[in-house]
């Protein structure tokens, strides 16, 4: 019962930690690496045996689990790839997880988008090697020919002094230069809208007084901006045009580049400006001129391009990106709830006697709704009656809930984004290389004789040049018996004469053993004596009386066996009963 049990199971080594399990354990799941075990395959050891796989234990103990109970289970203490590079290899579908795990397992499909997120925010200053920046630009034949031009060569220089601000120390210059620029610019923007810093157009009006008589009336019509602004603003706006031409030139792609978002406000800013000027010139004179200058205020949207130099405001934007489903789910709650309490309010305040009623209309109590919802509460509209008030701490409270639920969403989401970012700046640059895996190579077989001494041999690590191992892995040369011709002889016509054969003969590379079966071996009634003869040594093994050492004799002209230290067996053939045989220069003589 046991030899029975024991031929059932089987013995798994995985990264050297034994388990054992049942054949038929393994077959419960089909068309896996488990369920194709066969002594076959290169990872069976047939002296151990066992099947040993170079994989992590610790997540094998799930899978030989999942074998047993059908169940699998995602280990806390392994990394979300890894455990799927492991399923992947056992033939195991990872959307097998069972609930309990899966919410564990999937966080790393979560972070792999976050980081790969970061990656195209282009957050890191690692400066690219010249391969990689004659990939980006385009000139990757040239490079590998060794052809590029002085332009290939100053183009990438060209775009990261303009856009990318931590590149270099100069590019460090360009990005302060172009901050500044930008923050006087905003500045000027909005000081020039002061009434101090207005001068006042003074127009002098002829009059009739009543006695008759003219007079001169001076009369301010409007104020402009001091020229002092017009002047900062042609300065800031030549940067922000030569930047811009300096990009697009350099630019590796110039769909990209004009696609943009942020290229898109700033070339609009920018043209804004010269379009202002042309409107001053040729349209001062008509009464609407002043509403075209509503769209100067594009130029404030210059602050997104702190973008480029801020990794913060990277983070803070794509924050609301990933956060959109939140953000409308969000806003339709907002709109959902302002419209009830707004319709609820207006009819509240209408039941009773309200001769100060704020609410006159629905869309005067969207007003009093939003500003109710968000916490704000102006105080310009007020429920007076009771139910009216009751409708009021509804909506403060439905406010109160809707802002508050998405919110936590917002901000783990910063939280992600920004720890990421922390931890991949805190990562070394150069990471150091892993070879790959070198497949350890099959053993060479000698033979039918030599199979188990290959396998014992530790030539392999670098034994095989001692002395005292130069007895290990012999090479056979496995020869078929030959026939010595005898000399002419008389021979009886009842003798058992038989002609003498020779036994294969074993060479060593390095001081191998060679064995010559009737080779200088002498056998007597009561004494045996065989020689073994080695390229560099004699060994001698005498046995007395039939019995001793490595020699068995027989009486009847049987044959001995002798065996050599590294297990070879030779056969001699040893005569007796007054019959005497020898062997000298390939020479034999018999006689009776």
């Amino acid at each position: 019962m046991n030899i029975m049990d024991s031929e059932n199971r089987v013995v798994l080594n995985v990264g050297g930690i034994r388990h054992e399990t049942y054949k038929a354990t393994l077959k419960k799941i089909p068309a896996t690496r488990l369920s194709r075990l066969t002594e076959a395959l290169a990872n069976y050891d047939p002296i151990l045996n066992e099947y040993f796989f170079d994989r992590h234990p610790g997540v094998f103990a799930q899978v030989l689990n999942y074998y047993r109970t059908g169940k699998l289970h995602y280990p806390t203490d392994v990394c979300g790839p890894l455990f799927e590079e492991e399923l992947e290899f056992w033939g195991l579908d990872s959307n097998q997880v069972e609930p309990c795990c899966w919410m564990t397992y999937t966080q790393h499909r979560d972070t792999q988008e976050t980081l790969a997120v970061l990656e195209r925010l282009d957050l890191d200053t690692e400066k690219p090697t010249e391969e990689e920046l004659a990939r980006k630009f385009g000139y990757e034949d040239d490079y590998l020919k060794g052809t590029v031009s002085w332009w290939q060569h100053m183009k990438p220089q060209m775009w990261s002094l303009f856009d990318e601000p931590y590149s270099s120390n100069a590019a460090k210059i360009i990005g302060v230069i172009s901050v500044f620029f930008i923050c006087v610019s905003i500045l000027s923007f909005c000081l020039k809208t002061h009434p101090d810093m207005r001068v006042p157009v003074i127009r002098n009006i002829t009059v009739k007084t009543a006695n008759g008589s003219t007079a001169w009336v001076l009369d301010k019509t409007q104020t402009n901006a001091h020229v002092a602004f017009f002047y900062i603003e042609c300065v800031c706006n030549a940067w922000f045009t030569f930047e811009i031409l300096v990009r697009f030139i350099s630019s590796p792609n110039k769909c990209e580049f004009v696609t943009s978002s942020v290229n898109i406000i700033d070339y609009i800013a920018t043209l804004s400006f010269y379009v202002d000027l042309v409107l001053q010139r040729f349209a001062s004179h008509l009464e609407n001129a002043d509403i075209l200058e509503f769209f100067s205020i594009i130029r404030i949207m210059r602050l997104f391009k702190l973008t480029r130099h801020s990794s913060g405001l990277k983070i803070l934007i794509q924050t609301f990106r990933a956060s959109a489903k939140e953000l409308t789910l969000l806003v339709f709650f907002l709109v959902l709830g302002i419209v009830i309490f707004a319709s609820l309010v207006y009819y509240a305040e209408r039941i009773q006697a309200n001769p100060h009623n704020d609410f006159n209309s629905i869309p005067l109590g969207l007003w009093w709704a939003l500003v109710t919802m968000t916490t704000v509460g102006y105080g310009d509209m007020a429920p007076k009656t009771y139910i009216g008030m009751f409708v009021g701490a509804l909506c403060a409270l439905a406010g109160v809930l809707t802002i508050a639920l998405p919110v936590p969403v917002i901000v783990s989401n910063f939280a992600m984004y920004y720890s990421h970012t922390q931890a991949r700046a805190k990562l070394p640059k150069k990471r150091r290389r892993v070879l790959p895996v070198e497949q350890p190579r099959q053993p060479r077989t000698a033979g039918p004789i030599g199979a188990s001494i290959v396998a014992m041999c530790p030539k392999n690590v670098g034994l095989h040049t001692n002395p005292a191992l130069a007895m290990c892995k012999p090479t056979f040369e496995v020869r078929p018996p030959s026939i010595v011709p005898t000399p002419m002889m008389l021979v009886p016509r009842d003798s058992t004469y038989k002609p003498t054969v020779t036994t294969p003969t074993a060479n060593s590379g390095t001081g191998g053993l060679t064995i010559t079966a009737l080779a200088n071996a002498t056998s007597t009634n009561n004494n045996s004596t065989t020689t073994v003869n080695n390229n560099n040594s004699k060994n001698s093994a005498n046995s007395n009386n039939g019995t001793g050492g490595k020699t068995i004799a027989n009486s009847n002209s049987q044959s001995s066996i002798v065996k050599s230290a590294s297990g070879q067996l030779a056969n001699s053939v040893l005569k007796s009963n007054g019959t005497t045989a020898k062997e000298a220069n390939g020479e034999e003589k018999s006689f009776l």
